[in-house]
């Protein structure tokens, strides 16, 4: 879990301006190295060593997008198009190689479910570095923990170790840290996809009362129902670019026919 904070000013700004996001032209381009097989004379000449090659990979290209106060957005689409990457670069984590994204407020992101969390200590003193983390003051963290803990509904367990979780456990943690922060803009990826039909059932119903109070919602998931339930816009993405913006049904019914998929109760919680 990554929690970020922006200044007074910026939230200031924040509050005059109709949007929450606004992406230009943008494109991330990946460098990797791998280790490219030898031949025998290579292999000897070298001493059995190996040569790195570098190859670039393009996670997103030239997509553009605004997204106005008290949207909802979904973010759809296969395995490798793109959608951490855009999220990732809307947080603020990753920087785009071209093109540019702006932001209007505080946001409170939630891309990993326990990425962040130290192992070794309690879940209620993870829910206290997370609240510092996300820009409150100590007393305000100490004001919040205890509703936090209980929405977690973890018992005893929030005062044991986290290294002892399930990841189902560990979820509800990540999970209630992030939309207990009052953030302006939420960020969520595939948060919903982790923990029992409760939590899933209790995590949505947070989830609307965030769409009345913040400024946007950001949502991926393969569960194209939740997207369908609680978006009131979704982009899809396919390969790095954006093939559409719509109401979440019209782009998950183009989305379903580009993959061949039959729409089933089934298909839209797995897809």
């Amino acid at each position: 879990m990554i929690l970020l904070s922006v200044s007074p000013e910026v939230v200031a700004e924040s509050d005059r301006s109709p949007y929450a996001v606004r992406v230009e032209d943008l494109s991330i381009t990946y460098r990797t190295t791998f280790e490219k097989k030898p031949t025998l004379k290579q292999a000897i000449t070298r001493l059995g060593r190996g040569q790195r090659a570098v190859k670039e990979i393009q996670a997103l290209t030239d997509v553009s997008f605004d997204v106005k106060v008290g949207t909802a957005m979904g973010i759809i689409g296969s395995n490798g198009a793109g959608k951490s990457t855009l999220m990732r670069a809307m947080a603020g984590i990753l920087p785009p190689t071209t093109g540019k994204v702006e932001v209007w407020g505080k946001a409170s992101t939630l891309l990993a479910l326990g990425v962040g969390f130290n192992k070794s200590l309690s879940g209620r003193e993870n829910i206290i570095l997370g609240g510092l983390a996300a820009g409150l003051s100590r007393k305000e963290v100490e004001e919040r923990a205890d509703e936090v803990a209980e929405w977690t509904e973890l018992g005893d367990f929030i005062d044991m170790p986290m290294n002892t979780y399930s990841s189902g456990m560990g979820a509800r943690v990540g999970f209630s840290v992030a939309v207990h922060m009052k953030p302006d803009i939420l960020m969520i990826d595939e948060a919903l996809s982790t923990g029992d039909a409760h939590f899933r059932e209790k995590a949505s119903v947070k989830m609307a009362e965030l769409r009345e109070s913040a400024r946007a919602m950001f949502l991926i998931s393969h569960g194209l129902s939740s997207i369908s339930e609680m978006c009131n816009e979704c982009i899809w993405l396919d390969k790095g670019r954006l093939m559409m913006r719509g109401a979440p049904d019209e782009v998950i019914d183009a989305y379903m026919r580009h993959v061949k998929v039959k729409k089933s109760a089934t298909a839209l919680e797995e897809m």
